[in-house]
């Protein structure tokens, strides 16, 4: 394994997040193979060096990949004030802290995944990394082919011009289409967003 950051080592652990962790070091209640480390900028490798905090040894959770079919009516998130359904509710057997990698909407289902590894999830949602992210989407209406021309072109939101998308149609009925939505970002309610703005919302 690569060294990492000793603060991001910490965070991965569980023990807090990794701001905090910046705290524990400069506090000298972290050692690495007995040494006290005060300098953040430290690199280990957890799997070869001995890491204690507040003299306990720093137990590292192996990182876990799932892949979760999002029913409907299911909040992607950790915690609801509300006290609505989450996803994280679906793995009340699982023992190791996951996160969502990104977000389905409330009212959406589909593939998600679910991971214990920031930097992986991070490669995946980051617009910068560009991913492919593909929706199937009902709209309302049958749109024409200049309509859809739009989405190839970028959709004017009101934060901005959208990169464009590919878009196919899968099926035609008589008030409404079948979409295929391939997008390489990941701003809030976009998909929603984008079909509002070209006059066919989403029914689902």
């Amino acid at each position: 394994m690569m060294k990492q950051r000793l603060q991001k080592v910490l965070s991965r652990a569980g023990i807090t997040s990794r701001r905090k962790a910046e705290g524990l070091i400069f506090a000298g209640r972290v050692k690495v193979d007995g040494k006290v480390i005060k300098e953040l900028g430290t690199k280990v490798d957890p799997q070869t060096q001995f890491i204690e905090v507040d003299g306990h040894p720093l137990e590292i959770p192996p990182l876990v990949y799932l892949m979760l079919y999002k029913p409907r009516n299911y909040l992607t998130t950790l915690s609801d004030p509300l006290g609505r359904p989450k996803v994280t509710d679906l793995l009340k057997n699982l023992s190791m802290r996951v996160f969502p990698v990104g977000r389905l909407d409330f009212d959406a289902e589909g593939l998600l995944l679910l991971t214990n590894d920031g930097e992986f999830a991070n490669l995946l949602i980051h617009p910068r990394y560009k991913v492919p992210k593909t929706y199937l989407v009902k709209i309302k209406g049958i749109p024409t082919h200049n309509v859809l021309k739009k989405f190839k072109n970028g959709i004017q939101l009101k934060d901005g011009k959208t990169r464009p998308a590919q878009v196919k149609v899968i099926r035609t009925l008589k008030n409404n289409t079948w979409l295929e939505l391939t997008i390489r970002e990941g701003r809030y309610r976009q998909i929603k967003r984008m079909c509002a703005a070209i006059g066919h919302p989403v029914l689902r």
